[in-house]
This record gives structure tokens, sequence and C-alpha cells, in this order.
């Protein structure tokens, strides 16, 4: 190789970086513009449960209206209750209700949330609230479904704790994942995201 030639290759190796580069930003854009359907760990994989009420809800059953997902238990001592509570607070702060958003609720302890306890429970917050209960496999099929995680810790009797996923889904009125407001979120922030799905 000639000395002539090497300003030649360099400019063909910036040439070959620039090319590199449009690519990187083209396919970021594109990832911007488009974003993956199931984006955060929502994956849209199907489920069936049933409400409280003997109905059958399904991922279908997502689409009509905004709402909340929330997984949980009766049983649980702080996670649940406060998120419940809040879930009232907000909606009154926006002044809706279940027409404009629903809150689901569904439980990861199928072994003693029965639709009747459940229904206790819930009617205990905010009577509007969805809740839905399913067998064990029924159970790991939702959760796979959004992606939320729950694990018994084992106590020996029937007083055990389930930890699980603690944020709250927001889900778009055609079924799609907007986001989620996370366990002790301040009520502003909450309060502006649930208005940004609902349209207001």
């Amino acid at each position: 190789m000639t000395a002539d030639s090497s300003p030649a290759l360099a400019r063909f190796r910036l040439i070959l970086w620039g090319l590199v580069l449009v690519a990187a930003v083209a396919a970021t854009a594109l990832f911007l513009l488009r974003p993956p359907a199931s984006p955060l760990g929502v994956t849209g994989k199907p489920f069936t449960l049933t409400t409280t009420t003997g109905g059958t809800f399904t991922e279908q059953d997502l689409k009509g209206t905004p709402s909340l997902v929330f997984f949980g238990y009766t049983f649980c001592p702080d996670v649940c209750p406060t998120t419940l509570a809040e879930t009232v607070v907000w909606k009154e702060a926006l002044g809706i209700d279940a027409g404009d958003l629903r809150t689901i609720f569904i439980t990861v302890d199928p072994e003693r949330d029965t639709r009747e306890v459940l229904a206790d429970y819930l009617g205990g917050f905010d009577p509007q609230v969805i809740g839905l209960v399913g067998t064990p496999e029924q159970t790991e099929a939702a959760k796979a479904a959004f992606g939320a995680m729950s694990e018994k810790v084992e106590s020996g009797d029937e007083y055990y704790l389930v930890n699980h996923t603690a944020s709250v889904f927001l889900m778009n009125r055609d079924g799609t994942f907007q986001g989620t407001i996370a366990y002790g979120e301040a009520k502003d922030t909450a309060v502006a995201k649930i208005k940004r799905l609902i349209g207001g």
C-alpha cells in the first residue's frame, strides 16, 4: 500500500462510521415512534379469571374503559389496603367514578381469597372495584400477562404472607399498557398520570 492511499482509507472509514451512526439514530427513532406492543413486561398473554359476582373476565375485557389493575390479597397487612384507599382518593381528586376509570383487583392468594371473601374485603374500600379470582393456574397466567410476581411466605399456619408486585398498572381504553403508579408514589404525580390515562 502506498502513502497516497492512506487518506482514501481514512475517508472510507469515516464514511462507514457515519453510516453506522445514521443506522443507530434511525433505529432509535423507530423505537420511539413505534414502541413494542407490550412494554415493561405487560405481555398481552391471554388469561381468564372469575369476578366476585360470578362472571368471566379475560384480557379482552380490559378494553372499553381505562383501568387501574392491581395485584394483591385480602390478608395483606399494608400494601393492599393502602393502595386500595389511595385509588379512592385519586378518583375523588379527579371527580370521576367507575364509568370513567375502573379499579381491578386480582388476588394472588386463591387459596384463601374466595369470591365471597374478596367481595366483602373490596366492599369496605369501594364497592365499584372489580375483584378477580382464579385457580392457582389461572392466577399464574394472569400474573404472566402483566409481568407481575408473587411468592407465598411459608409460616406453617393459615396466617402466611404473600410477597407480590406492588405497582398499579395503568391500562388504556383499548386494553394496552400505558405505565405504572409505584407503591407510595406522591398523590399529585399519581393523579396526573391518571388524568393523562383518561384523557382529561
